[in-house]
């Protein structure tokens, strides 16, 4: 059975080239760009809006069992616009848009990263993406070889998440709930990546969840708790023509901050950059790009792509200075559906000025060693 599944899925890769052709032929499609006066409403926005071309529900997170053993996760769905409506073909596989689904766990203390993905048209036979107020926001089939499904589900206060691969013995079911309110990243959610005004997305996070849940990991079933953030953006623009990647940090502070920095990188360093503090109550700061510094102090080469990654920082905001580090090494996601695409996404300790461990984030570096740039 893991033969059919498998075609089914990863052609929808081969399919892209056929998909965006047809929209050529149509037209340019109509999507909607990022405004700064976007009228939000709560808890619809939560839910997709196909009339951007790219949107994201993004976790990250840190857990830790009973035993005492720590982990770090990543969960994604991924929506990829291909034609503004959906062709006008008489077949339930036609699809105007693709579900991108990523999961990974690093287990901090055994030392080893793992990684799924999930890439399917979206069609009823495959995933898909639900409509407010349906509690299933985003659904699809396992990679090949996994009877179970991955869903991303609303559930009146904030998300549960599952996921399972069996071929690489990994499972998680998650359910979160707010311990802060969402916050919008840039005034009114309107995040800029670059100087035009249309270089932009709709954005906003739960900067702290708190999380339990079990996860399967080397054959044995855990119980787990800790906390998680979450990220959703949507827009319709691809980055600048010079821009290469992306270094995303975000941090939560044992002081009840939050801290989020996005730089945009072209061939030549960065390119663009802000970021928002989140204080105790809630309350954002936004900040530009001259209130802040990141350094990176280290590096490291991944055996598996050739890419080399900066791997440890220092951030200085206002008079406060933070030191992050990788908790461990190979946090690399590489796709095997796609190629030429691999990213590092993983758990960091964070510590203050006098070494003291003051809270944890997780970092995201895209567009090292390879040539294919993430769209935003």
């Amino acid at each position: 059975m893991a033969e059919p599944r498998r075609y089914l899925g990863w052609s929808a890769a081969t399919l892209v080239a056929a998909t965006l052709a047809l929209a050529w032929a149509q037209g340019e499609p109509a999507w909607r760009l990022a405004r700064p006066d976007y009228g939000w409403s709560f808890p619809r926005d939560h839910w997709a809006h196909p009339e951007y071309q790219t949107e994201w529900w993004y976790f990250t997170g840190h857990l830790r069992a009973a035993d005492g053993r720590r982990f770090g996760y990543q969960f994604t769905f991924f929506r990829l616009g291909l034609l503004a409506e959906r062709p006008p073909l008489d077949s339930q596989w036609a699809a105007g848009q693709l579900l991108m689904g990523h999961a990974a766990l690093s287990d901090l203390d055994g030392g080893r990263h793992y990684f799924s993905e999930v890439l399917y048209r979206a069609t009823p036979l495959l995933g898909g993406f639900g409509v407010y107020p349906d509690s299933l926001m985003g659904w699809s089939r396992g990679p090949a070889g996994t009877a179970g499904g991955w869903t991303l589900r609303w559930n009146g206060a904030a998300f549960d998440l599952e996921m399972a691969d069996e071929v690489q013995g990994l499972a998680f079911e998650l359910q979160t709930r707010p311990l802060k309110p969402p916050v919008f990243q840039g005034p009114g959610g309107y995040s800029r990546k670059g100087e035009g005004h249309s270089a932009a997305s709709q954005y906003y996070s739960f900067t702290r969840l708190a999380t339990q849940g079990t996860l399967r990991v080397g054959g044995e079933q855990l119980a787990v708790q800790g906390e998680s953030w979450m990220d959703q953006e949507f827009g319709s623009n691809q980055l600048g023509p010079q821009q290469v990647g992306w270094d995303w940090f975000s941090v939560q502070l044992d002081d009840g901050r939050e801290l989020m920095l996005y730089l945009l990188r072209d061939k030549d360093g960065v390119d663009f950059a802000l970021g928002t503090l989140v204080g105790a109550e809630g309350a954002p700061r936004y900040l530009e790009r001259g209130e802040f510094a990141v350094r990176a102090t280290g590096s490291w080469a991944s055996r598996q792509t050739g890419a080399t990654y900066p791997a440890g920082w220092t951030l200085n905001l206002g008079g406060e200075t933070w030191t992050l580090a990788p908790l461990l090494a190979d946090q690399e996601n590489r796709s095997r559906a796609v190629g030429d695409l691999f990213y590092w996404e993983g758990a960091v300790a964070v510590r203050d000025q006098a070494g003291r461990e003051c809270g944890k984030g997780y970092v995201e570096l895209t567009g090292y060693g390879t040539s294919r740039r993430p769209g935003i």
